[in-house]
């Protein structure tokens, strides 16, 4: 088991170190020019001798050589540097956006595990019934329902049903409150967009669910459990259930990852701040130092979450790890 674990963690050394490569090389493959952009904004033709002195302040006017080995070092010690268009430190930039990003992301992660998980199993188990026909009804609406849409209907249905009981539309605050200092504040600002979210996710993850259970349940093994008088409840949680979250571990952890910084339509209708919007702005911008940062993020993120995935499947089977 220790063995494994060292294995898989040791595998994420090349991992970071290859795409650290790879996002510098492509970021520097994009067309255009911050400097350009900041010093001509208002349409006009920007000094070539004032390009030239924004790219020394800038260090871009070092070789590709020199700007990696900062960037990477920098990446070493957690210091991202300072963002070429707002001259803040990116530091700074992604921390005030990212706990807002991370709660609806895991608000919607536990939301989709609490309802796909049960539902895709009872599902499974009353198959070609009313309650597997309701599950796979919701669910197909839930992975063709686009996730702004939702939004968008939520809001007005949250306007609409408040002006009936209060009298007044309510709509939740638009700044962010930390859940330590006001819990319903923080909660009334995270909860529609996680909900929004989490719907579409725990669909996916109940079809997910209800597929691989299905599977599992015409295996042999499970057919020589209940042949040996096992009861139903034993063979359903310890063998079956068991290896049929295989799968569905993986969707959940890739999903989770996702929604770190995949959610700028999401954060667009509901007026977050979050990492996604703060994504689109520093593309737009091409702001090179933000951009690599919230890029080396999401890997990050997606390298810690395999990793995360690939524990929990030596835990759900043995097999793994003693292979």
């Amino acid at each position: 088991m220790y063995r494994y674990i060292a294995n898989r963690v040791f595998l994420v050394i090349p991992t970071l170190i290859g795409a650290a490569v790879l996002v510098f090389l492509l970021m520097r493959l994009i067309p255009g020019d911050i400097c350009a952009i900041r010093l001509g904004s208002g349409g006009t033709m920007a000094d070539p001798r004032a390009i030239a002195r924004c790219h020394a302040e800038l260090g871009l006017d070092r070789s590709l050589a020199a700007q990696f080995i900062d960037f990477a070092w920098g990446f070493v010690r957690l210091d991202f540097g300072v963002s070429m268009w707002s001259g803040k430190p990116v530091a700074e930039e992604i921390a005030a956006r990212l706990p807002i990003s991370l709660e609806i992301a895991l608000m919607a992660t536990v939301l989709a595990i609490v309802i796909a998980i049960p539902l895709g199993t009872i599902s499974a188990l009353k198959q070609n019934s009313w309650l597997d026909h309701v599950v796979r009804v919701a669910a197909i609406a839930g992975i063709s329902t686009p996730s702004f849409w939702l939004g968008i209907v939520s809001i007005l249905a949250v306007l609409e049903i408040s002006n009936l009981l209060f009298g007044a539309p309510w709509m939740p605050p638009i700044d962010y409150v930390p859940f330590w200092q006001d819990p319903l504040r923080n909660l009334s600002i995270a909860f529609l967009p996680a909900l929004t979210v989490g719907y579409r996710y725990s669909a996916v993850s109940m079809r997910m669910t209800r597929s691989a259970m299905l599977e599992v349940l015409r295996e042999d093994y499970i057919r020589t459990a209940r042949a040996k008088g096992l009861i139903e409840k034993i063979v359903i949680n310890r063998h079956a259930l068991k290896n049929a979250l295989l799968p569905v571990v993986t969707l959940i952890g890739i999903e989770f990852a996702f929604l770190i910084s995949g959610l700028v339509v999401t954060e667009q209708v509901f007026n977050i701040n979050g990492v996604g919007r703060l994504f689109v702005l520093a593309v737009q911008n091409q702001d090179y130092t933000l951009t690599q940062a919230l890029v080396m993020l999401t890997v990050v993120t997606f390298v810690f979450v395999n990793l995360a995935v690939d524990l929990l499947y030596a835990w759900l089977d043995p097999r793994i790890r003693f292979g």
